[in-house]
């Protein structure tokens, strides 16, 4: 499989394809936010004592900004969904095994269950594609089955 058919967009029916997009809205415009603030400070938004290299802490601002807008306009979906699934994969790992964070604070505090859910968005995007409400489809056009 080339380059261009790995970005050729599936048919779906049109309700998931709504469904595709209001997944791709949020979720990307919920991972800008999140990453707006690391992009700005790309190599070291983790601090000083930080436990992750500078260069692995700007890839997670990349994938999280980048890989969100990415997501709004349904471009480059399935890349996007490679960059946020391994950035959610090692978050969740920091925060579920690292440092022991429970699945949900109930009082507050830190958690993992955020994590996790992105990471299986991101899977979920990668699985089904953008939809045809997407500039992957505009771009790429509909993948032969």
């Amino acid at each position: 499989m080339n380059v261009k058919q790995w970005l050729t967009v599936r048919d779906h029916a049109l309700v998931g394809d709504v469904g595709l997009l209001l997944i791709r809205l949020v979720g990307g415009v919920a991972f800008m936010i999140h990453g707006w603030g690391k992009i700005q400070n790309p190599f070291a938004w983790m601090g000083a004592e930080a436990p992750v290299p500078g260069l692995l802490q700007a890839l997670a601002a990349l994938s999280e900004f980048g890989g969100g807008l990415a997501w709004v306009l349904g471009l480059l979906t399935p890349l996007a969904c490679l960059g946020l699934a391994s950035t959610m994969a090692v978050a969740t790992f920091m925060h579920a095994i690292q440092w022991g964070h429970p699945f949900v604070a109930t009082g507050g505090g830190p958690a993992y269950e955020l994590a996790l859910v992105y990471f299986c968005v991101a899977v979920l995007l990668f699985a089904l594609g953008p939809g045809r409400l997407s500039l992957d489809r505009v771009i790429f056009g509909v993948r032969a089955e």
